[in-house]
């Protein structure tokens, strides 16, 4: 799997020149914070004083979970096809920020439990009508997660073929806030309790039975000599969703484009292709930070300070489409404004 891309981390050549221009620019230093940040990570990743984002594109990433019927959500998996339905039919938040903000929107369907047809706006790319419960057994085998990335990778190719250099990560699948957290566990070393939430509005009890089935799915993991390596990990507790988004990342960077990394289950994928290439994380901008308490344990292990912080726990990418403003504002300063020279 690590001989099928090549991420290597932006040419520092122009680092102190985009940092010289920053300065000059007509304001304190470092008065615009991490719009500064964002500015020179992109002039990197483009080996460019005058960055452009072209063709901006949202995928979301759905797929169910045999977890879900086990109880792990407070909702019943069949939401999972009836949320891609809203998503094709344009009224779901991802739906409106992407509008609002420029931004093309795909829906990729990993491993829905539905058959949607042809249909515009949906990528069939499935592997399998959702994962295997992984209470009991491995979520997917390595061959569907070996499929999965590289039908992610494939998607993503495409749309840099096509010109497009900044793409944004969202998820669709009932249960996957479970998968992250047993990701983020298993990866972070953050304990199982600091890494599991309420999802999509868990009440107590719910909260408690969520634990309680995570647990047993890690004992039944540990007691099988489970190793800690992140596809290991992935194939064990992932969904079809988090594998094509780490295939989609690992593609994404190294096609040097600039990804826009949503909240926790999100960020539960930029882990895992982060593992494989610690360099993935030059070409990522970590977009929000989710109230999912798992989110917080996992961007302390990617570094990664997020641009947002509104209590967002919807996923579906709408922190990184609301965050995008934010990016085409950093690159607008370093090419459009004035230096105390040019002043």
């Amino acid at each position: 799997m690590h001989s099928k891309f090549k991420i290597t981390t932006p040419d520092q050549g122009l680092a102190a020149t985009l940092q010289h221009k920053i300065d000059q620019k007509t304001k304190p230093l470092g008065a615009l914070g991490e719009l500064e940040v964002v500015a020179r990570k992109i002039g990197l990743i483009q080996h460019s004083l005058t960055p452009q984002l072209r063709q901006p594109q949202m995928l979301v990433f759905a797929g169910d979970h045999g977890a879900a019927k086990a109880g792990v959500s407070a909702f019943p998996q069949e939401v999972t096809w009836q949320m891609v339905e809203n998503f094709l039919a344009g009224g779901a938040a991802i739906n409106v920020f992407s509008r609002q903000n420029g931004l093309a929107l795909s829906v990729v369907d990993a491993g829905v439990a539905h058959d949607f047809g042809r249909r515009p706006g949906l990528i069939d790319a499935k592997i399998a009508l959702g994962t295997a419960n992984y209470i009991e057994q491995a979520a997917m085998t390595p061959v569907q997660c070996e499929a999965a990335i590289a039908s992610g990778a494939e998607i993503v190719r495409g749309l840099a073929a096509g010109g497009c250099n900044v793409v944004g990560f969202g998820e669709m699948g009932i249960g996957n806030t479970a998968s992250a957290s047993l990701i983020t566990h298993c990866l972070t070393g953050a304990s199982l309790a600091e890494c599991v939430g309420r999802g999509t509005g868990l009440d107590d009890a719910g909260l408690s039975r969520k634990q309680a089935l995570l647990e047993k799915a890690l004992g039944r993991y540990r007691a099988a000599a489970g190793s800690d390596e992140p596809l290991a990990v992935l194939a064990e507790f992932g969904g079809f969703e988090i594998a094509m988004m780490v295939g989609a990342m690992l593609a994404a960077a190294e096609a040097r484009m600039v990804l826009l990394i949503d909240g926790f289950i999100v960020s539960s994928a930029a882990l895992i292709a982060a593992r494989l290439f610690p360099a993935l994380g030059e070409y990522c901008v970590f977009c929000h930070r989710s109230a999912e308490p798992g989110h917080q344990a996992l961007l302390r292990a990617l570094e990664a300070a997020p641009l947002l912080d509104l209590g967002l726990r919807l996923g579906e990418g709408t922190g990184a489409a609301l965050a995008y403003p934010l990016v085409q504002a950093a690159v607008s300063f370093l090419n459009e404004m004035a230096s105390f020279a040019s002043a």
